[in-house]
């Protein structure tokens, strides 16, 4: 809990007498410190920690007449980051004068709740403190927790000195390194890149006759709409036209052996039409091809529910029970409703459609040259596996990353690209933009849904985390490595050493100083992992030998450690390696 007055000048003025009573012992022998040794402590689950500890007072360090306080202070670099509970400590005569106070001029002591009454000061005093806390969102490293001592009473007038009660290591952002994610890149094949394209023309004809008549209804947007889809693929070089497909649909009234050749001439008026526009030769005119599709009376009965026409009812209830049978049969019936003058005038369609299908090819491009080229003209010519191929070609980050943006623009669902941008992203911490990316696939692979998970992880949502990696661990090897990693990033440092213990890599290394497991991780580093070189690997090895006071080793490996700039920030404030401060090694390493 964090203290916001926990020390008050005393104001009563009977005070005086007690104040003027206090002052530093001169004839301490040695400084406040914490027995057995200072301990380092590991956050829980919860993001707190126990200090659980004993304070050491040496005899004479505070007068029969004062009041000794320890305040216990979460530091980092930056500064004092939060108070806790003092430790209080009443001389003798001290609290004998405190007691008067209280009972006679009813003074209020601020420090009531933490103080204790000792029998002599001449005598080491062994004092045990223990508050659970929890740690405020920060820094992983470099946090400390000092006493801060005063002997004047008050508690805030002069400290007399500052000891280190206990050190926070967090290994979590050493083990968020280790999270495998799996880049992808799919070997590039060449396919042919067929595309396809569809609409409906609703078009009106001069009843029985087939001529095209832009002045009727919306002809001519109708058809200009058609032409708009077809023209590009026709004036695209780098497109070839494979097939077009119109078919004239059928009217629902009247006999179907009218109505099909009708429709279809129908159809060849509006394919002469648009050949004569693009103005196609023989050869491209080969792939147009016409026929006819009975419309039915099912958009009879769809605009008449529509239109919440009570005789709809009947309507369906006929093509129910002719479902099967040509549209005659339907017909005959409808026909004989008395409701037919209403459909007839109401519902049939005024216009006829036309439905159309195209499909056409476009170039592929084969040599890294001509995708390089190609690509900043015309990215969107180009297949999912073309455009992949591209972002291997190209050398940062941020040009992948454009790339990657580029083939989701054009094939939303491309597993590659989704999970190799949030890799990137994640390179970056944006997490939240990744975790974005990964969820608008409508499906996903293992890699991605580890890469979602790190996502997670990143974010600190570590049960969302465990929730997803738990559900495909059984059938993923990634899958429970990196569940592994995030149990420890939950300090739940027992499960995580278990599983990943058969791995022996730089993360179990991790886990096991974690648990002070120190030999496990030496034999770790020295044996299965004696390969890797990273600098995280190397860090490792450097704290491993601090913890085993082998300063040869420990200098061997830091300096190729601290050459990434993020493990170095860490190691100025790694609690383990203090001890070496003062070794001319540590200033070759970091200067002074």
């Amino acid at each position: 809990m964090k203290k916001t007055t926990i020390f008050t000048h005393i104001c009563v003025v009977a005070a005086a007498a007690v104040m003027a009573a206090c002052s530093s012992s001169a004839d301490k022998d040695s400084a406040v410190s914490v027995v057995p040794r200072v301990p380092v402590l590991l956050p829980d689950s919860t993001g707190a920690v126990n200090l659980d500890l004993d304070i050491s007072v040496p005899p004479r360090y505070f007068s029969r007449r004062s009041r000794l306080v320890v305040l216990p202070q979460l530091r980092d670099s930056s500064g004092t980051l939060c108070e806790y509970d003092p430790v209080v400590l009443d001389a003798p005569i001290y609290s004998k004068k405190l007691n008067r106070l209280e009972r006679l001029y009813g003074y209020r002591d601020s420090l009531s709740s933490s103080r204790r009454a000792v029998s002599s000061t001449a005598q080491g005093l062994t004092v045990p403190y223990n508050n659970k806390v929890t740690l405020p969102e920060g820094p992983q490293t470099g946090r400390r927790v000092y006493g801060v001592v005063t002997t004047d009473g008050c508690g805030e007038c002069s400290a007399v000195d500052t000891v280190l009660l206990a050190a926070i290591d967090d290994p979590v952002d050493l083990v968020k390194r280790k999270y495998d994610l799996k880049w992808m890149d799919p070997e590039f094949t060449i396919k042919p890149k067929i595309r396809e394209g569809r609409g409906t023309a609703h078009i009106q004809f001069i009843i029985n006759r087939y001529d095209i008549r832009l002045d009727l209804g919306n002809n001519r947007a109708e058809l200009d709409t058609m032409l708009a889809r077809l023209r590009p693929v026709v004036n695209d070089s780098l497109a070839e036209l494979t097939s077009v497909k119109i078919y004239g649909l059928a009217s629902a009234d009247g006999p179907l052996s009218f109505n099909t050749p009708l429709s279809r001439n129908r159809a060849n008026s509006a394919m002469r039409w648009l050949c004569s526009q693009l103005g196609l030769g023989e050869r491209q005119r080969r792939v147009f091809s016409t026929g006819s599709r009975p419309e039915g009376w099912e958009p009879v009965v769809q605009a008449m529910t529509a239109a919440g026409n009570p005789d709809s009812a009947q309507v369906r209830a006929i093509l129910n029970k002719y479902a099967g049978q040509n549209d005659d049969v339907a017909e005959r019936y409808i026909r004989r409703l008395k409701c037919w003058p209403v459909i007839r005038e109401n519902f049939l369609q005024k216009d006829r459609k036309v439905d159309y299908e195209y499909t056409y090819r476009i170039k592929n491009f084969t040599t890294d040259e001509e995708l390089l080229r190609m690509y900043d003209v015309r990215p969107d010519a180009f297949s999912e596996a073309e455009l992949l191929r591209v972002s291997t070609l190209k050398q940062t980050p941020a040009e992948k990353q454009e790339v990657y943006r580029t083939v989701l623009r054009y094939f939303p669902q491309s597993l590659p690209a989704a999970n190799n941008l949030a890799i990137l992203l994640l390179r970056e911490g944006k997490a939240y933009e990744a975790e974005r990316v990964l969820k608008e696939l409508e499906s996903n692979s293992p890699e991605a849904l580890n890469a979602l998970a790190a996502t997670y992880v990143y974010q600190n949502k570590y049960e969302e985390a465990v929730e997803l990696l738990s559900r495909i661990a059984a059938d993923d090897v990634q899958a429970r490595y990196n569940l592994g990693l995030v149990r420890a990033c939950q300090h739940r440092y027992a499960e995580a050493y278990s599983l990943l213990s058969r791995y022996n890599d730089v993360a179990t290394a991790i886990v096991a100083l974690s648990l002070n497991r120190n030999a496990d991780a030496d034999a770790i580093m020295s044996g299965p992992a004696a390969a890797d070189r990273s600098p995280l690997a190397q860090y490792v090895r450097a704290l491993t030998a601090a913890r085993l006071a082998r300063p040869d080793a420990l200098f061997t490996a830091l300096p190729a450690a601290v050459a990434d700039n993020w493990l170095r920030r860490r190691a100025m404030g790694e609690y383990d390696f203090e001890p070496y401060h003062a070794d001319p090694r540590w200033t070759e390493t970091f200067g002074r």
